[in-house]
């Protein structure tokens, strides 16, 4: 069963391999082993993310858990990954276009096993250690930003640094509007929403999801959930932590990307069906 569908997967390597610097051999009399393709690498690491295995778990007679770990940390040192991401959200902003008078902003709770230096005890899973996620989409659900946090974290004070995780090569927001749910019901939120408006659910006060934008949210928290990595996050570094959520938001834009251009373009190599 492949991990990610070949119509995604395929353009997103082609993507990615633009990105590589250039591989020069460092030994004098060249009797070194040779290097094993980036593209074995990368499809390995995809379906680490898709399907929650560990490096040990993965690593066969092509690739060992020691390979896959000095290529993800060479790529983590380039910054490729982040890299990608941009790449994809400028391309979807520029075949379809980012909305973004409609901001969202919500938190996620996420399993963490192996600790580590971004976990937490978690107030929905009897204490154990785990990780929340603040992730920050515009009207239709892609993520813009995202901030890592224990799990026991309250959503209100991770607002701000939320909205400050949105990179230089976001465009301009202009007059947003950024709906919460009523965990962000409280004047510290309203003094840190950065000059943006706020449509804020009320405590005390039914609020169905479907009433506001920010179902939104939601689903793109579910999209992220679809990888077993993310769920159950067994890295103990945040900065792998986050090459892994970079390496599921390139996916999951280049997902819609390519849903949405289905029904305005024609390309050769477009799949048959809407994706």
């Amino acid at each position: 069963m492949p991990a990610v569908q070949a119509c995604i997967l395929e353009p997103l390597w082609v993507q990615f391999s633009s990105l590589l610097p250039q591989n020069r051999a460092s030994h004098p009399l060249g009797c070194h082993r040779h290097r094993l393709p980036d593209r074995l690498v990368f499809d390995k690491l995809v379906q680490m993310l898709r399907f929650g295995c560990s490096y040990r778990a993965i690593a066969d007679h092509t690739c060992s858990a020691t390979t896959l770990r000095r290529r993800r940390d060479e790529w983590l040192r380039a910054d490729l990954f982040s890299q990608l991401e941009r790449v994809v959200l400028l391309a979807y902003d520029r075949m379809i276009g980012l909305e973004l008078s409609d901001l969202a902003v919500d938190g996620c709770i996420t399993k963490a096993p192996s600790g580590g230096e971004c976990a937490g005890r978690s107030p929905v899973d009897r204490g154990k250690r785990g990780l929340k996620r603040s992730l920050l989409v515009e009207a239709n659900g892609i993520p813009l930003g995202v901030v890592i946090a224990p799990a026991g974290a309250h959503d209100s004070p991770l607002l701000a640094p939320t909205l400050d995780s949105l990179q230089s090569w976001t465009p301009e927001i202009g007059a947003a509007t950024v709906h919460l749910d009523r965990g962000y019901d409280s004047d510290k939120t309203r003094a840190e929403r950065r000059g943006l408006g706020a449509q804020i659910s009320r405590r005390g006060r039914a609020a169905p999801l479907q009433v506001g934008q920010r179902w939104v949210v939601e689903r793109t928290h579910s999209w992220v959930n679809n990888y077993a990595k993310l769920v159950r996050c067994d890295e103990r570094r945040g900065v792998v932590i986050r090459l892994w959520l970079s390496l599921a938001h390139s996916l999951i834009i280049l997902g819609r990307l390519i849903r949405q251009a289905w029904l305005r373009y024609r390309w050769d190599g477009r799949p048959p069906r809407r994706p």
